[in-house]
């Protein structure tokens, strides 16, 4: 009928999508859970195998639910793409080149060490043919890029390790894959001319995007810059990465090895920062229906039926894979908490694990009952790996327990540090150094695990939240030191505490001079604009080493800062000139 409101199922599955993704980030973020688990079990809920199997019964459900998981399938590829891309953003070729003996060295000892042995395991116990246990043996060896690495990160012992490996698994898709096409039963005998031809073609593209890329790089993002257009910055974005990708992908390679590259390429240009932030969002959205597309092939029925086998095949697989790439690390000397947590993180299959079983069921490597058995085993350790993550931390604990520090008295005058990163650490040295006592306060529980293991005094808590330095004993600080990289919540933080504590002595990082001026304004004892400071500290070591007498410097130095003293007056509308150090005594020496 006339006006009748019609919807494509292309329309209805992207509707359902965005309706997950805005029910589950923030209740999964009330709780502090990541929302990785949320968005599988909202793949499960809405799937074919969930609420899918009541529309008949039911019609209005379709509405709610997905019935062909293959239809998200390249928005599922597609954020893939996106998070390798994000990944090179955070790196660089210099770092990458750092990581070339983990990449090389590990990352293929891991991955043909667990390889290897599950495809003996299967050949032997299980007696399949030769061809079909290495394909499951090395389908099984991978690990999920696409979860593993937003868990760990790329900048900690445990993240640069996962890094690594992965990077190296992702590298080895493709000649796995053609591997399988040229061992098939059918296979022609063209499987290994097919692979050479990838290889020297693929070869050659990405010499070509590294050396376009320098070039034209810089001058698409500095014209784009200038538009002042975030609409035209996010076009150049989208236009690098997926060119790459489908230049790469055209040879027969991986589209995420061009995604990877792009990033890369970008990370060596001044827009990084802008590129990541821009392109965030969406990263987010398309590994969220990466997720509900995994969640999608769990047939709960399915796992009920045959409970027992898949939950032994679990357990094996993870804690084979933990075992294997533990040792590793240990063995290349890792820390026993790093070579744990790592391992642990490390155990589940991928996603590029379906994706070989896939390849190999369809070069009648596998049989396809085999291949749906572990494609459940696959589906239910990425689901379960965030679990697996908080299990490792747990272990790292206990394997490397933290040093014991010398009990102190609860009531004893100390100074407080809001925030246990680089800033507060050096602070507490500082303060330790001259015999002060200090607390670190931080509500990231990763944080003060890491400040405790290097032997600081930490404890966890929110300083929003007043109980928490009331329960540290704020009214008997001698001083109070916000060294968070947060600049609206410091301004809120210091107006709170100038309130509730008027002889409090508050000292805060500030951004900048602009910042400075609003924490000066909000009661702050002291600012120390950052940028500042380290432009003071580098004028200094040169003057002092270019041969300039140290005394002149000096009194540069302080020269300087009174200038500043005065354009925070002037500019934050204060009604007396600040101070930029903590001590009165300490700028006139």
């Amino acid at each position: 009928m006339a006006g009748e409101l019609s919807m494509s199922p292309v329309m209805q599955d992207a509707l359902v999508i965005l309706g997950a993704a805005g029910i589950v980030i923030p209740v999964f973020a009330r709780f502090r859970i990541t929302p990785i688990i949320g968005f599988i079990l909202i793949g499960v809920l809405v799937g074919p195998f969930g609420l899918g199997t009541l529309v008949r019964e039911i019609p209005w459900l379709q509405y709610i639910t997905i019935s062909d998981p293959e239809r998200l399938q390249p928005f599922a590829d597609f954020g893939i793409i996106l998070l390798l891309f994000a990944i090179g953003l955070e790196l660089s070729f210099n770092r990458l080149w750092q990581l070339r003996r983990l990449v090389f060295g590990l990352g293929s000892l891991e991955l043909l060490i667990i390889g290897s042995i599950s495809a003996a395991f299967f050949g032997y116990y299980s007696g399949m043919e030769t061809t079909s246990a290495l394909a499951l043996g090395f389908a099984l060896a991978f690990s999920s890029t696409a979860i593993v690495l937003p868990i760990s990160g790329t900048k900690s012992p445990v993240g640069r390790a996962a890094l690594s490996m992965l990077l190296f698994e992702d590298i080895m898709i493709v000649p796995i894959i053609f591997i399988l096409g040229a061992l098939a039963p059918n296979a022609d005998g063209e499987g290994w001319t097919a692979l050479t031809d990838t290889l020297w073609q693929g070869g050659l593209v990405i010499l070509l995007l590294l050396v376009i890329g320098r070039f034209a790089l810089p001058r698409l993002f500095s014209q784009a810059a200038r538009t002042k257009s975030p609409e035209l910055f996010l076009a150049a974005s989208l236009l690098v990465v997926i060119g790459a990708s489908l230049a790469t992908a055209a040879t027969g390679l991986s589209p995420i090895v061009g995604a990877l590259i792009a990033g890369l390429l970008i990370a060596e240009t001044e827009y990084h920062t802008e590129v990541e932030s821009i392109m965030q969002p969406f990263k987010g959205l398309a590994l969220g229906i990466f997720l509900i597309t995994i969640g999608m092939s769990i047939n709960i029925l399915t796992i009920i039926g045959d409970w027992t086998n898949i939950a032994l095949a679990v357990v094996g697989v993870l804690s084979f894979k933990a075992i294997v790439t533990g040792s590793l690390l240990k063995m290349m000397g890792a820390r026993r908490s790093t070579a744990a947590e790592t391992g642990v993180l490390m155990a589940s299959p991928s996603e590029t694990t379906l994706i070989v079983l896939a390849a190999a069921t369809s070069a009648l490597v596998i049989d396809s009952e085999t291949a749906q058995f572990w494609q459940i085993v696959t589906a239910i350790g990425l689901t379960i790996t965030p679990l697996l993550a908080k299990l490792g931390r747990s272990i790292a604990r206990r394997v490397e327990p933290t040093p014991e520090l010398p009990e102190e008295d609860e009531h004893e005058a100390r100074t407080i540090i809001v925030g246990g990163g680089r800033v507060g650490r050096l602070v507490a040295d500082m303060l330790q150094a001259h015999d002060q006592a200090y607390i670190i306060l931080d509500s990231d529980p990763d944080i003060i695990d890491r400040a405790k293991r290097g032997g600081y005094r930490a404890t966890f808590g929110d300083a929003a939240r007043g109980d928490a330095l009331n329960n540290l004993g704020i009214e008997n600080a001698p001083a109070l030191v916000l060294t968070m990289d947060e600049p609206v919540l410091a301004q809120r933080l210091v107006s709170k505490l100038r309130g509730e504590h008027s002889e409090l002595l508050i000292v805060a990082r500030a951004r900048d001079t602009d910042h400075a001026a609003s924490l000066y304004r909000a009661g702050a004892s002291h600012a120390v604009p950052e940028n500042l400071e380290s432009s003071l500290q580098l004028s200094e070591a040169v003057l002092v080493d270019i041969g300039v007498a140290m005394g002149p410097v000096i009194a540069s130095i302080h020269e300087k800062r009174d200038e500043f003293r005065e354009k925070l007056e002037r500019d934050g509308g204060l009604t007396e000139k600040p101070k930029l150090r903590t001590s009165s005594a300490a700028a006139d020496g």
